[in-house]
């Protein structure tokens, strides 16, 4: 099975909020995303988004410039349609993330929650990192969240990588300075408990 289309059926048997990484408040995302970007203006994009509902409370916030990139289609459609009217001034990229053509230099912040760990091949981490490292302009910033050290070694039947922020950072290289990072103890829906590492990068 490809890897689009398992994340299209992991959405298409389970609503957005019976996921395992389903928050209904992304607290820890929102309040990193307004500390390195306060101006309303700013481009963010967030990266493995589908029906995740940080969109909506970026635009409650009064956030004017915002995309949502993911390889299922049908988890964009769903959060589009939860959206409504709303949903409408929101660029939706149904793409893989390591191969879509970014405009360069054309994010202010890129925002990952749980696609990285997912990359458990070496190119494809390398691939990632060339991807946002043309799409993040120069003072940007890019927010990634992973399981951590002691998080889970799998997720939705596949395997991930776990890590530290230095570990995630070592990933990233010389462009980009460990700027800021925190750690959340994620509830699944199920009752469960999720160890998350989240870095903040700034962009050289």
């Amino acid at each position: 099975m490809t890897t689009q289309a398992h994340w299209e059926r992991v959405y298409a048997t389970r609503s957005h909020t019976e996921v395992s990484w389903y928050q209904r408040e992304p607290r820890v995302s929102l309040a990193l995303i307004e500390r390195v970007a306060p101006a309303r203006s700013a481009a963010i994009l967030d990266v493995g988004g589908g029906a995740s509902t940080l969109v909506d409370a970026l635009l409650v916030r009064g956030y004017t410039n915002l995309g949502v990139l993911d390889i299922a289609a049908g988890a964009l459609g769903a959060a589009h349609d939860r959206l409504g009217a709303r949903g409408d001034t929101v660029a939706w990229l149904a793409a893989d993330v390591l191969h879509y053509p970014f405009t360069p230099q054309s994010v202010d912040v890129w925002h990952d929650r749980a696609v990285f760990h997912f990359l458990t091949e070496a190119a494809d981490r390398r691939a990632y990192v060339a991807q946002a490292t043309a799409a993040v302009c120069p003072g940007g910033h890019i927010i990634v969240a992973t399981f951590a050290i002691d998080g889970p070694a799998q997720c939705s039947g596949l395997d991930v990588c776990r890590y530290s922020p230095d570990l995630l950072h070592e990933e990233f290289g010389a462009g980009f300075d460990l700027v800021a990072h925190t750690f959340e103890e994620h509830i699944t829906p199920t009752g469960g408990a999720q160890r998350f590492q989240y870095s903040v990068l700034a962009r050289r």
